[in-house]
């Protein structure tokens, strides 16, 4: 249901080429009510997808037909996003991306577009490079922790588990 919202609230009104054409979602899942992201390989090319169409809109003018062209594929790759984040990213994305106004798009709105969500996905990765450095950190912690505490008398660090070894030089 979330999915529903995101794309409702991202894409707005579509407004594409043709009125004969209708955006039906996908049967919706509960599979993004975690907080993974379902498909981390998509999401990083959908990123540096928009990237790259950023630059190029910077770098060359694009008409009327370019313009619709880079509308549609902004608009699909925000459906792509909805369908992979999970229910919380999909509702700040969805608060935070305001859909097209109906008709040719000027080339500034679509570099305001396209800056606002290469911004977002660049917080996003930034957000989980934290949460991945804070989750090694509190393992090397942890790890010190258990190291601080000493081994048990006749363990050995060479030894699986812990486990005490017998042999050579142990006399009963």
């Amino acid at each position: 249901m979330a999915t529903q919202a995101c794309l409702g609230a991202v894409l707005g009104r579509v407004a594409t080429m043709t009125d004969d054409v209708e955006v039906v979602p996908e049967k919706q899942t509960d599979d993004h009510e975690g907080s993974a992201i379902s498909e981390p390989g998509k999401l990083m090319r959908i990123a540096v997808m928009l990237r790259e169409l950023q630059g190029e809109v910077r770098r060359a003018a694009p008409d009327q037909a370019g313009r619709d062209r880079l509308r549609l594929v902004h608009e699909r790759a925000l459906t792509e996003l909805c369908e992979i984040l999970p229910t919380d990213l999909q509702d700040e994305l969805g608060a935070l991306a305001l859909p097209f106004e109906e008709g040719t798009p000027t080339e500034s709105e679509i570099l305001v577009a396209q800056a606002q969500l290469v911004g977002w996905l660049e917080g996003l990765f930034q957000g989980i490079q934290a949460a991945m450095f804070n989750q090694q950190l509190q393992a090397r912690q942890q790890f010190e922790q258990v190291r601080q505490r000493g081994l048990p008398p006749g363990a050995h660090p060479e030894s699986p588990q812990g486990q005490q070894q017998t042999g050579m030089g142990q006399y009963l």
